[in-house]
């Protein structure tokens, strides 16, 4: 068999796989804990692309909390007043995203440094109702401080139908209240799957496909991740696009620890998204 043959079939099986994937979310809730304060800006397309996501999936009213700029002691490697423009764009994200794809008007976008104490409340509120039929996967998407102090307020007795997704940790111990070990000593299930940067935090022209996509809500999305590219706090993100922590979301909605895409990649999410979108044009 010849180099071309081989590259061709190679092809056909990625695309296949790629077209497989299905729809298949585990029983329960699910919620999102990001930060996108702290001097990565990443959040900003992984949030965009998480809303997306479980809209198109028909997911988004599965979603019961999603909070943001969780990093609640803040680093001197961002200004005051950087860190105060992040705040306001991890808000346009949240609300923009959810404007254009509809369907999460059930939700408030809390600011977890900003309102705390409601950011909190909230998420104890989920956790309090869940139960072995209906149980809460928390997305680690950021510092673990926020999902500690919600652990601390709820009912001790609901903890092990909490399960809390994770990939990278960088986050798990970089929290100044609770470290991963803290978190998992409340008796929830630890879900840990690969870091998602691998697939996920890609050269910029592997998002074109969005930039030139002829429906806004597409453009909207990449225009988030592309704010992150620009950013000025941090170096690392320079010509990438990174959607790193929607690959926990996209782990979530493909069956989670029942077969779930352990290792999404751009081309998941694009063929998740078009499809809705052909499916429901503007």
């Amino acid at each position: 068999m010849n180099k071309l043959a081989i590259l061709i079939i190679a092809a056909l099986i990625t695309t296949s796989c790629v077209t497989a994937q299905k729809i298949n979310p585990p029983a329960g809730r699910i919620a999102v804990v990001a930060d996108g304060n702290s001097p990565d800006p990443d959040d900003l397309g992984g949030t965009a692309v998480s809303l997306a996501l479980l809209r198109a999936a028909g997911l988004e009213d599965r979603l019961v909390h999603y909070s943001h700029c969780c990093d609640l002691v803040v680093l001197h490697r961002i200004s005051a007043e950087a860190e105060h423009e992040r705040h306001a764009m991890m808000q346009t994200t949240c609300d923009g995203t959810a404007r254009r794809w509809g369907g999460f008007d059930h939700i408030t976008f809390w600011d977890a440094k900003w309102q705390m104490e409601q950011t909190i409340k909230d998420l104890v509120k989920a956790i309090n109702v869940s139960t072995e039929e209906d149980p809460l996967w928390i997305v680690e998407a950021g510092e673990p401080d926020i999902i500690g102090f919600a652990l601390q307020a709820s009912k001790k007795e609901n903890h092990k139908y909490i399960k809390v997704i994770t990939h990278h940790p960088a986050n798990d111990n970089a929290g100044d209240f609770f470290k991963w070990q803290e978190i998992l000593d409340f008796g929830v299930e630890e879900v840990r799957i690969p870091d998602q940067n691998i697939n996920l935090k890609v050269k910029e022209a592997e998002w074109d496909w969005a930039m030139n996509h002829p429906d806004d809500r597409m453009q909207f999305v990449w225009l988030m991740g592309k704010m992150a590219e620009v950013d000025n706090v941090v170096k690392f993100q320079k010509g990438k696009w990174d959607c790193s922590d929607a690959g926990m979301v996209l782990y979530w909605l493909t069956g989670a620890t029942n077969g779930g895409l352990v290792q999404g990649s751009v081309e998941h999410v694009k063929t998740i998204l078009e499809d809705y979108m052909a499916k429901n044009p503007k």
